[in-house]
């Protein structure tokens, strides 16, 4: 493909990044969708015939670029989160159960369900198949937008102080995506463990280190980091130090990359870190204007990395990702988008309540819910990591696997969602965010 070329098409993705969350706002189609078209007829020109992608081959490039990709939109999840989670509160550990579920009892069971079904019926080895549940458990902080909260509020219609969603339902999948991200990396260690040999200490050393220890320290870095980086920033001694008079939005970047740095250096989850450290941020001076400047450069950076890692999964789609895919990997793809994870969500708010005490999430709630757990770049992520670091016989057709489950979820879920949550709006009675 001649440099010309990737200038003409590079520029036409950026104005369709600028235009088309504009143009389909009133439509079933999200822009994710057209971008992963994009991406595949641009696969599809006869320029670009010849060029075949092999995600083994790329796949520390992959791995970096999707990891950015996460980083960044857990910072912009972490952000927008009204609701402040005060750890010597137990009130405030209630308003958050709603996550609480989707953690404790979604997650698990979807890596089982895919893990098992893989195992069983499909005759996946099972360290490939612990290893795909783990992938493909996590919902994604990048491409369900649609389902998620919009931004930071920073007034409350009440005239109080507790600025708040009062969307159950955008604050669950919100929440999920910046926290699940980080948890499913135990699942992943389990995996590589499988793989290549479990290392001293065995069973207790990943109960006791991957499952606990790495997720404690990535919580204290980030919430540790976020404290100190807030009281810098709105109530710093010297005036100068006050970034949020001066209106400078750039923490939010430098806030990103010392989480993450810090967590790693002491073998902390980073990307746990990265969200802690983001929502403890957003708890301080709650109705600053200067957390909507930060927000906004987060998500400018992310609408750019968004726009080139869909484009390349959509010219990877017509041009080689899907080389191994077999009836097996369709039939995991299906099953996860549209019986393990609904199922798995639902019955997370079997019983649920809220932190006002009245009835929890009602069905058509745990409905929309349960289903619209996106899956995207977060599992391309995992993948390439675990591809890495231990070696995994059927890895060609896994990533086959993920990439299909990833372009039926973009097409599922990017059709549905605006429908799903303008019907679940007018069922209660409010304006539609969607």
């Amino acid at each position: 493909m001649s440099p010309t070329l990737v200038y003409v098409l590079l520029g036409a993705a950026l104005l369709l990044a600028a235009a088309l969350p504009q143009v389909l706002h009133r439509w079933a189609l999200s822009a994710p969708i057209v971008l992963v078209v994009g991406g595949m007829l641009v696969g599809l020109l006869p320029a670009t015939e010849n060029v075949t992608i092999d995600p083994v081959a790329l796949r520390p490039w992959i791995e970096h670029l999707a990891e950015v990709a996460v980083l960044v939109a857990l910072m912009g999840v972490g952000l927008a989160l009204d609701r402040p989670l005060r750890p010597r509160l137990r009130a405030s550990w209630g308003s958050w159960s709603p996550t609480w579920r989707l953690l404790g009892v979604t997650m698990p069971l979807t890596i089982a369900g895919v893990a098992l079904l893989a195992w069983g019926p499909l005759g996946v080895a099972l360290p490939a198949a612990v290893l795909l549940g783990a992938v493909l458990a996590p919902t994604d902080p990048v491409l369900a937008s649609d389902v998620q909260v919009q931004g930071p509020t920073l007034e409350d219609a009440t005239g109080g102080d507790d600025i708040d969603e009062d969307d159950e339902v955008r604050f669950a999948l919100t929440s999920e995506a910046g926290l699940n991200d980080g948890l499913a990396f135990p699942f992943v260690w389990a995996a590589v463990f499988l793989a290549a040999g479990a290392p001293i200490g065995g069973v207790w050393r990943w109960l006791g280190w991957e499952l606990v220890g790495k997720v404690v320290l990535g919580v204290v870095v980030g919430a540790a980091l976020g404290w100190l980086l807030a009281r810098l920033a709105f109530r710093a001694p010297a005036r100068r130090l006050r970034l949020a008079e001066t209106g400078q939005p750039l923490l939010s970047l430098a806030a990103l990359l010392l989480a993450y740095g810090l967590a790693e250096a002491v073998h902390g989850y980073g990307f746990l870190a990265v969200f802690t450290c983001a929502v403890t941020l957003r708890s301080v001076e709650r109705h600053h204007e200067y957390h909507r400047h930060m927000h906004e450069v987060v998500e400018r950076l992310e609408v750019l990395l968004t726009l080139i890692l869909l484009l390349g999964l959509g010219f990877a789609f017509t041009n080689g990702l899907f080389a191994n895919l077999d009836w097996r990997g369709v039939v995991v793809g299906v099953a996860l988008v549209a019986v393990i994870r609904p199922v798995a969500g639902y019955v997370a708010y079997l019983g649920h309540r809220t932190r006002r005490g009245t009835a929890g999430l009602d069905h058509r709630e745990r409905l929309v819910v349960g289903f619209f757990g996106v899956r995207g770049i977060g599992s391309i992520y995992y993948l390439a990591f675990a591809a890495g670091t231990a070696s995994f016989t059927e890895e060609r057709w896994m990533w086959s696997t993920v990439g299909f489950t990833i372009a039926l979820s973009v097409l599922v879920h990017g059709v549905l969602a605006t429908p799903a949550m303008r019907w679940l709006d007018t069922r209660r009675g409010v304006p539609s965010a969607a």
